[in-house]
């Protein structure tokens, strides 16, 4: 053993000796001074999770003086026992501690998870809020403070019952005090924050709150779960916005006031409005690579204005049902995507509407799917009509067409001009058949948005079918094919057959030829691979459509006869002999000779 060795063992063991006999034994502590039960659990409480040794080493008082240090004269509210209390309704149960008077869990009375399980939005675990306030002694936590509660029942003047629950926390200086407010028959949860005196003890103007949300799976589908997974927000000039959907790290700062935050999953949204509006507010949204059991980690920052030490806005724990969403407040119904401008006004007034009529008198969900395909297309009959006539009129006048085609076959503008004309002398618009096809297509389109995003299909079973919101199974692939999946979904393959039977049939009744003829075999086949993991609901719409319209055509059929189409068309003949050509057809072709000779300089 060498010099400095021994040194440091006779120094090591002179601390010790030092330690026990001055630190060793604790003072005796006055009866009168002893500590509360509920004082003592509380700092059992606060030590745990840290080493034996420093456990046994710093007393009572020592953490007594380390709290006074850190909380001022709020230090005696940062001691008590946690509670869970509940807050409930008909639809919705929340679970609320008593330490910070925090939201801990929020279970969905009306839905089940994926796997039939208790429908929890959010609870502890995934979910964490922290609201910040600045004190004389610094930023202050109130999730490290305990408060004690009380409930109360009321009724409004329409006669619904309201809950609320209050928490207050404070000493003779002042108190905290929050509340919930519950109505029977609502999402909505109503929660108010204030100080009531503590003049001097707090500095800060604003409620500052992080709330972190690890959202929970609820649908077996991960994958389409995710694409509908948004962070959503409103702003006080109402201009509603989002972070995509793709699955990099997205962050943003919002530059001007908030209205409301909704982390929305494809059918649920756990959301806060505003009273007023919320500021420097900045969002952020994540998704885990490897645990399947997270849709996308959501984290918001934003700041509270307090007036007088009051503060209030309003949670919202429910589903993406529009019609729900609409009554909540301004612009809080974007949270189901109901399509782009120029096809969501079909969702909005039309199929929203249907659905929710149809509902109070049938509750299978096949059947009224059924139903809105025949209103849809008895409402479109006329159109339908109209574009049967079209198509009618251009095959009975597809021989002059080949005429034309021999003549000026190698000369695309002349052909071009002699067409026009032939259709004027005619009197047959080559877009007859199609601008009616054209005025349907938003129908087609918002289905497209509309069933991905209806709540109202979530575990409908029909047929073979178990759950219409989700892709129909009908047998498993034992190996997974690039683009469509490793699944055969039965009413994706029944749509593309009648989308395939319904191609052919309109190509025996359009002049189309070449590769536009072929196209419409090739996009069935397309949509095929798009929509095998999209919601069955969806392709069974599809499918019976296509049914339907051929049950249409084969009406109309029964009533339009060709040669009377023919004598129609002669009749326009013999009429516009002498027509003088209209302005718009006198400069486009003038256009077509112009753009003729420039190609050929």
């Amino acid at each position: 053993m060498d010099r400095n060795q021994a040194t440091g063992l006779i120094l090591f063991a002179a601390v010790i000796l030092v330690y026990s006999f001055f630190f060793a034994s604790s003072p005796e502590i006055p009866e009168a001074e002893t500590a509360t039960p509920t004082q003592t659990e509380s700092i059992k409480s606060s030590a745990e999770g840290q080493p034996a040794a420093t456990q046994t080493a710093v007393n009572d008082s020592t953490l007594d003086a380390t709290r006074i240090a850190k909380y001022g004269a709020l230090a005696s509210m940062t001691v008590g026992e946690e509670e869970t209390l509940t807050l409930e309704n008909d639809l919705v149960q929340l679970k609320i501690s008593s330490k910070g008077a925090q939201v801990k869990k929020v279970v969905l009375k009306e839905y089940k998870s994926w796997n039939m399980e208790p429908l929890e939005l959010f609870n502890e675990e995934s979910s964490k809020m922290d609201f910040i306030i600045e004190s004389k002694n610094g930023p202050l936590d109130l999730n490290d403070l305990y408060f004690t509660s009380s409930l109360e029942e009321s009724q409004n003047e329409e006669g619904i019952n309201i809950q609320t629950l209050t928490l207050r926390s404070g000493t003779e200086n002042g108190q905290i005090i929050q509340s919930f407010t519950l109505a029977d028959g609502s999402y909505q949860i109503t929660k108010s924050f204030e100080i009531d005196r503590f003049e001097g003890t707090f500095t800060g103007n604003v409620l500052a709150l992080t709330w972190e949300d690890h959202l929970i799976a609820q649908e077996k589908n991960l994958a389409e779960s995710r694409r509908q997974t948004k962070l959503n927000y409103y702003t006080s000039s109402g201009s509603f916005d989002n972070l995509g959907a793709g699955n990099d790290l997205e962050q943003e700062i919002i530059s001007e006031p908030v209205k409301w935050v909704s982390f929305s999953q494809r059918f649920f949204s756990a959301a806060m409005i505003a009273d007023t509006d919320f500021q420097n507010v900045t969002i952020s949204q994540s998704t885990p690579e490897a645990d399947s059991a997270i849709v996308r980690t959501m984290v918001t920052s934003l700041s509270i204005p307090l007036q007088d030490g009051k503060a209030g806005f309003t949670y919202y724990f429910g589903p993406d049902q529009y019609n729900t969403l609409k009554k909540v407040t301004e612009g809080f119904e974007d949270n189901v995507d109901m399509g782009y401008f120029f096809v969501s006004w079909v969702n909005k007034y039309i199929i929203v509407n249907l659905f929710a009529f149809l509902e109070k008198f049938f509750t299978n969900y096949g059947v009224i799917i059924i139903i809105i395909v025949f209103l849809i297309k008895l409402a479109l009959f006329p159109l339908t009509y109209k574009s049967y006539i079209g198509m009618a009129k251009m095959r009975v006048i597809k021989p002059e067409i080949d005429e034309l085609k021999e003549k000026y076959g190698d000369d695309a503008t002349k052909m071009q001009q002699e067409q026009m004309k032939l259709f004027s002398k005619l009197g047959v618009s080559p877009i007859s058949g199609c601008l009616p096809m054209v005025l349907q297509m938003p129908f087609l389109f918002a289905m497209f948005f509309f069933f991905p995003n209806a709540i109202e299909l979530r575990q409908e079973s029909f047929l073979w079918a178990t759950d219409l919101s989700t892709y129909d199974t009908f047998f498993n692939l034992p190996f997974t094919i690039p683009f469509y999946g490793s699944h055969v979904s039965l009413f994706t393959l029944l749509m593309t057959v009648s989308q395939i039977i319904y191609t052919h049939f309109n190509n025996q009744l359009t002049t189309a030829t070449g590769p536009m003829k072929n196209l419409g075999y090739i996009m069935p086949v397309m949509f095929m691979f798009i929509l095998n993991s999209y919601p069955a609901g969806l392709s069974f719409y599809y499918f019976v459509s296509n049914m339907v319209t051929f049950g249409q055509q084969a009406l109309i059929k029964l009533f339009v006869d060709d040669d009377k189409i023919r004598a129609k068309v002669e009749e326009s003949k013999a009429k516009n002999v002498n027509k003088k050509k209209s302005k718009f057809q006198q400069k486009l072709e003038d256009a077509m000779k112009a753009a003729d000779n420039t190609r050929k300089k």
